[in-house]
């Protein structure tokens, strides 16, 4: 639930009914956005057994954050197509990203959160304005992560499924949007042999069938479609609903 805060006394919002309205078993894991949820809200959470992932988004500068002001101009290139308010970042100023992106990861920490999903961290592959290379966003995911650990907490891949192999080594987890609809889910397996969690989120009727939910089940994958948006007002379909 990436749109806003969780409400905790919404069923649907708690992903407890699928995109029918229909109850399903409690998650296990809740991922949310980590400035706009509280330190109570984690808390809750964790009281009923969850674990709690912080989302921030670390390659794009988005306005309307409240540590906007942090991003030097230099750092700030293309609009990050899709989405409003959204720029992508110079990538290979590590220096300069570091201390707002440690500052986030912080921020989870103290809050409680268990995890953290650094998203965006793909633009060498986008229009970014800035000549970006594989090495570059290599240099700067391997970065985000070992300061997520420096924190004490888990980090999970976010996308940038073409560079898994090369960084399974560092990341904890790997959440992947829409392998299904490219199919280019095998990419993923790396983590599966490094005994490590996947996640898939699919977000079309027709690219989340029960036989991709067989193929998940055998190569231990997790798969759900998903409301496109993440919306805080939930909808979620896992494999074994139907």
């Amino acid at each position: 639930m990436l749109s806003g805060p969780l409400d905790l006394d919404d069923p649907v919002a708690m992903g407890l009914r699928d995109l029918a309205g229909d109850p399903l078993p409690e998650p296990d894991v809740y991922d949310i956005d980590g400035q706009m949820n509280s330190e109570s809200t984690v808390r809750a959470l964790q009281a009923r057994g969850k674990r709690v992932i912080c989302y921030f988004d670390a390659g794009v500068y988005e306005s309307y954050r409240p540590d906007a002001g942090q991003f030097p101009s230099s750092v700030i290139g293309n609009p990050d197509e899709g989405w409003d308010n959204s720029w992508w970042l110079d990538i290979r100023q590590i220096a300069v990203l570091e201390p707002i992106m440690r500052a986030r990861i912080e921020e989870c920490r103290a809050k409680g959160f268990d995890a953290v999903e650094p998203d965006e961290i793909d633009g060498y592959s986008n229009d970014s304005g800035f000549p970006l290379t594989a090495a570059d966003q290599l240099a700067y995911n391997r970065a985000i992560a070992t300061w997520v650990h420096d924190a004490g907490l888990s980090v999970g891949l976010k996308g940038d499924i073409d560079q898994a192999v090369d960084l399974v080594s560092s990341f904890d987890w790997t959440l992947n949007e829409e392998c299904f609809r490219y199919d280019e889910c095998d990419l993923l397996n790396a983590f599966v042999e490094a005994d490590k969690a996947v996640w898939i989120a699919e977000y079309r009727a027709t690219d989340l069938t029960a036989e991709d939910c067989a193929e998940a089940g055998r190569n231990r994958w997790n798969a759900a479609r998903y409301e496109l948006g993440l919306p805080s007002d939930g909808g979620r379909q896992p494999c074994g609903g139907w």
